[in-house]
């Protein structure tokens, strides 16, 4: 919160609510007449925060929508220009709780995965569609598994005994077949990887997240933050870049003689880059543990 730094009167985005706690902490900060624009994927999510925050009455305005559709959702909610854009990127608890949406290794109801179910396709489906080298690279690229070859082979494999359809089977496939580690001590769960894959395939997550920070910085005013919460490598490292270019002016190749780009710095960072969680913020809450966060603030035009 000290990142985004919202003050009274001030206009926040919280563009992944998830189970609320940060838009009530704008909110409370940005009083008497600030306002904030909340968007999540999930309904669940919408629906729980219209509860949670109905006490700031109009100066809440919640969206069920994708940040990648911030572009156009923000003007159409009187929030032309705004001073902070938050993403929180991880899971929230509500989701990894939900046993019909398949989040948890455990889980006995169905493999979805999806923020909005009423969207795409679940992951159970993708197991079903993908071969077993299109799986490996999936794991790979969106999970970063050292055993992406050996775990697709052990569910193409398993899906000849019928469907993959929960995640606890998922769950239970993976941990059979990912060597344990030596010492005998794995600090996460062998299908940690797996499952953060299969979510981030089907929410289309790396691909709708530099369009939705390009919107961001759009609808800031000069002064405003951009705070991004990652928690893991290949989102950060979206994030990563993202700021980088827009910290730079000239993009155009060193070849040219002079700019015919056209393009200025946009972003300041502001403090560590990234900043991670302290020990006694980690022990509140241990699954902060991977978290790093990345703020800037949007220079003059």
């Amino acid at each position: 919160m000290q990142a985004l730094s919202p003050v009274p009167g001030s206009l926040q985005v919280d563009a992944t609510l998830g189970g609320g706690g940060h838009a009530v902490r704008i909110l409370e900060a940005n009083a008497p007449d600030g306002r904030l624009l909340g968007l999540d994927a999930d309904q669940a999510a919408i629906a729980r925060c219209a509860v949670r925050l109905a006490s700031f009455g109009e100066r809440a305005v919640l969206r069920q929508a994708n940040f990648e559709e911030l572009a156009g959702l923000a003007p159409a909610a009187g929030f032309e220009r705004v001073d902070g854009v938050l993403f929180d990127l991880g899971l929230s608890s509500f989701q990894l709780a939900d046993e019909e949406r398949g989040f948890s290794f455990r889980a006995e109801g169905p493999l979805d995965l999806r923020f909005d179910p009423t969207r795409g396709r679940p992951a159970s489906a993708l197991l079903e569609e993908l071969d077993e080298r299109e799986l490996a690279r999936v794991l790979r690229a969106h999970g970063e598994e050292p055993f992406a070859g050996r775990i697709a082979r052990a569910i193409v494999a398993e899906r000849e005994r019928g469907p993959i359809a929960s995640a606890a089977r998922l769950g239970a496939l993976v941990e059979r077949v990912v060597p344990t580690p030596r010492g005998g001590r794995r600090r996460t769960h062998p299908a940690t990887r797996t499952f953060q894959a299969l979510r981030i395939a089907v929410n289309r997550e790396l691909e709708v997240l530099p369009a939705a920070l390009a919107a961001a910085v759009d609808l800031l005013r000069p002064g405003g933050r951009l705070v991004v919460l990652a928690y893991h490598s290949l989102e950060d490292r979206i994030v990563k870049r993202f700021v980088a270019a827009e910290r730079r002016g000239c993009v155009c190749p060193p070849v040219l003689p002079v700019c015919v780009c056209g393009h200025s710095a946009r972003l300041r960072p502001i403090g560590p880059s990234p900043a991670f969680p302290t020990a006694e913020e980690v022990a509140h809450n241990p699954r902060a543990r991977s978290a790093r966060l990345r703020a800037a603030e949007r220079l003059a035009a």
